[in-house]
């Protein structure tokens, strides 16, 4: 059996995409322009890693102006979670961002992993959704 090599590199705009779909199928909401906002900031601030030629995690790590950074899209695909990929391609985020002040967009799952790394909780988000059931009455 061959051994497998795990590379991180820059995404390119049309990969970012790829990070956009791995977001919505994990149920995270994103906003309709975000990636194109990020990336317009900081064009190498998103990475892949890849398992030889296969995309398996995905993170972005948005330096503004030097001054501040921003850590999202922390996305490993499932059946390579739990295996070091993930941190991987996190240390490579952090590393990117050294010496600014970093946010973070997290998971709940994870916040025990984000304190590891020197992240404090600063707030906590609740978000609602409904589904309206009225009946419309043409007049």
């Amino acid at each position: 059996m061959q051994s497998k090599h795990f590379t991180i590199k820059t995404m390119t705009k049309q990969e970012v995409e790829l990070m956009i779909d791995w977001a919505a199928a994990e149920g995270w909401n994103p906003g309709l322009n975000d990636a194109d906002c990020y990336f317009a900031a900081d064009p190498e601030g998103f990475l892949v890693g890849f398992l030889d030629d296969e995309p398996i995690a995905t993170i972005s790590a948005i330096n503004y102006r030097d001054v501040f950074g921003f850590i999202g899209f922390y996305i490993v695909k499932p059946d390579y979670r739990g295996k070091g990929y993930g941190i991987q391609i996190w240390n490579a985020a952090l590393k990117r961002l050294e010496g600014l002040n970093i946010g973070l967009d997290g998971v709940v799952e994870q916040q025990e992993n984000y304190k590891k790394s020197g992240f404090n909780l600063a707030y906590r988000n609740i978000r609602f959704a409904g589904v309206g059931h009225r009946k419309m009455q043409i007049l």
